[in-house]
């Protein structure tokens, strides 16, 4: 074969490359005469994929259920990708946050259609047999989701609206977690004393927790708009993609979860209408009492004082 010069450019280029962290140029060509051709499957690795579904039933439609949170899950991790970009940009541009905000949204679009796998595609009679099972565990408990929360905007919104007035950013991050919003549906405020739900949520992710409080506090989806050049704050473009991923993520998909969850645990007529972790899910999850606003500075004042009712549009 001739060296033709962009082989040669190509060659150089290598060299270059691997000089630069002391490594010799031939043994990594080398090593190309015995690596095996990638495919797909070993790409994607499909087969320890399609092996981390494990029934705990016989229930032929657990499967459907164990599937759709799994695919949410990953899903949830394509956000934290794009958010982890888009934070930790240095001066992002207008036309990046933007594009950054709509593939984030886009994800969250996804999410919120989809309940319809769930909705429409699973055997309420199955559902209500498998759901015991299940208990204690609830979707409560999904990790990448609170980070998500944490990335997107300053604590203080996400702090059980009851206690906002006691919280600023000199309070312990300790003190607030303690007063997270999401705190409500594992804690009983009159006693104190906290669910096993959220024992075990806390005890396996709390430390995680407290570090993107800390990480995210400067540097949140909504830092980083407030760091953009007072005319870019307006433009028509990147306050849509703000105001679109705020209402689709604390609005539209919030809604499709819930009533989705009536529609099993209500119209079932059997059980006893809890959440799988004893949470008051209807109170906990319904965005008018959640008070769940990742850019409240971007929505009038009637579109804040309606936030979860009908009439509150994008």
């Amino acid at each position: 074969m001739d060296i033709t010069p962009g082989i040669k450019d190509q060659l150089d280029q290598l060299e270059n490359k691997f000089q630069a962290i002391s490594q010799k140029t031939e043994t990594h060509l080398e090593g190309l005469l015995w690596s095996k051709p990638i495919t797909y499957w070993d790409y994607i690795q499909t087969d320890a994929l399609l092996n981390l579904q494990i029934q705990r039933t016989t229930l032929p439609d657990e499967m459907v259920f164990i599937m759709y949170h799994q695919v949410n899950e990953l899903l949830f991790k394509m956000i934290l990708w794009e958010m982890d970009q888009l934070c930790h940009t240095s001066k992002p541009e207008t036309a990046y946050f933007t594009e950054k905000l709509m593939r984030i949204s886009r994800y969250f679009d996804m999410l919120t259609t989809s309940f319809d796998i769930m909705g429409d595609g699973m055997d309420i009679e199955q559902y209500m047999k498998f759901r015991n099972t299940l208990t204690p565990a609830s979707g409560f408990q999904s990790a990448q989701y609170r980070l998500i929360e944490f990335c997107s905007t300053d604590l203080i919104n996400l702090i059980d609206y009851r206690y906002r007035k006691t919280i600023d950013r000199t309070t312990s991050y300790e003190f607030a977690m303690e007063h997270l919003y999401w705190q409500a549906a594992g804690k009983d405020y009159h006693t104190g004393e906290k669910s096993y739900l959220l024992k075990e949520f806390e005890r396996k992710y709390k430390p995680q927790f407290l570090s993107y409080m800390e990480e995210y506090n400067t540097i949140n989806v909504w830092q980083k708009f407030k760091e953009l050049p007072e005319g870019d704050q307006k433009n028509a473009d990147l306050v849509k993609a703000m105001r679109h991923y705020d209402h689709t993520v604390n609005i539209t998909w919030v809604m499709q979860h819930l009533n989705t969850a009536k529609k099993y645990i209500e119209g079932s007529g059997k059980g006893d209408g809890e959440a799988t972790g004893g949470s008051d899910w209807k109170k906990y999850m319904h965005p008018k009492y959640q008070r769940r606003i990742f850019f409240p500075e971007l929505w009038s004042p009637e579109e804040l004082a309606s936030w979860g009712e009908e009439k509150n549009v994008e």
